[in-house]
């Protein structure tokens, strides 16, 4: 243990440190293709609505790892050159996407149809209702369901070591590596993962209590 602290105690800050920013970046843009996706799936523009439901059936059924190496080794084949830490962002957000879309799409369903038809009789568009009446609503009554694709993101950033991603998972494969310290290492990476997803739970549960609408 003593030798963990002494020449490693940074190693794992370090490797904690990325994979809180691996999860924080995937999150966002998670949200903000999950939201668009979910707009797609309740428009009423059939191929909207056709896009929307490809695009959910196939990144919620991908394996992240096989999409994380097609990401990162394929998309160069096209031209499109990324850095390993925004390509595993890129991966992470797209499977994200499209559970928080169904997450958001359940959310939207929730919201009762008197109050759409209420917005739309005052002149509303379909963009309008959705940004000023469904999704606030919507949001709200979606937070633990949010709070666990966050906690999914944060356990699937472990994933990111295959292409060489220095996480805290592949931090821990390093140290083995050269200390060949075995279940200690993991035994605290272990840790650390499940520190911060109860962390995460605990705060979620919080703002979930702070902004439940009172029924």
């Amino acid at each position: 243990m003593g030798v963990i602290w002494e020449n490693y105690l940074d190693d794992f800050v370090q490797g904690t440190l990325l994979t809180l920013g691996l999860t924080a970046a995937s999150f966002v843009l998670a949200a903000v293709i999950g939201t668009a996706i979910a707009a797609f799936r309740i428009s009423p523009i059939v191929p909207l609505r056709t896009f929307g439901l490809i695009y959910v059936e196939i990144f919620r059924n991908v394996p992240l790892m096989s999409l994380i190496i097609l990401v990162v080794y394929a998309l160069p084949e096209v031209s499109i050159m990324l850095d390993y830490v925004p390509a595993v962002i890129l991966a992470l957000s797209l499977v994200g996407g499209a559970f928080i879309a169904e997450a958001l799409r359940s959310g939207i369903n929730s919201v009762g149809v008197g109050q759409i038809e209420a917005a739309r009789s005052v002149g509303l568009t379909f963009v309008g209702v959705l940004r000023l009446v469904v999704l606030p609503q919507a949001f709200r009554s979606m937070i633990q369901p949010l709070i666990t694709v966050l906690i999914a993101i944060f356990l699937s950033t472990s994933l990111a070591g295959v292409v060489g991603v220095r996480d805290l998972t592949q931090t821990v494969a390093y140290i083995n590596n050269r200390e060949a310290l075995g279940l200690l290492t993991f035994a605290i990476a272990a840790a650390i993962y499940a520190t911060i997803s109860l962390l995460i739970a605990w705060v979620g549960g919080i703002v979930e209590r702070r902004v439940r609408v009172k029924r």
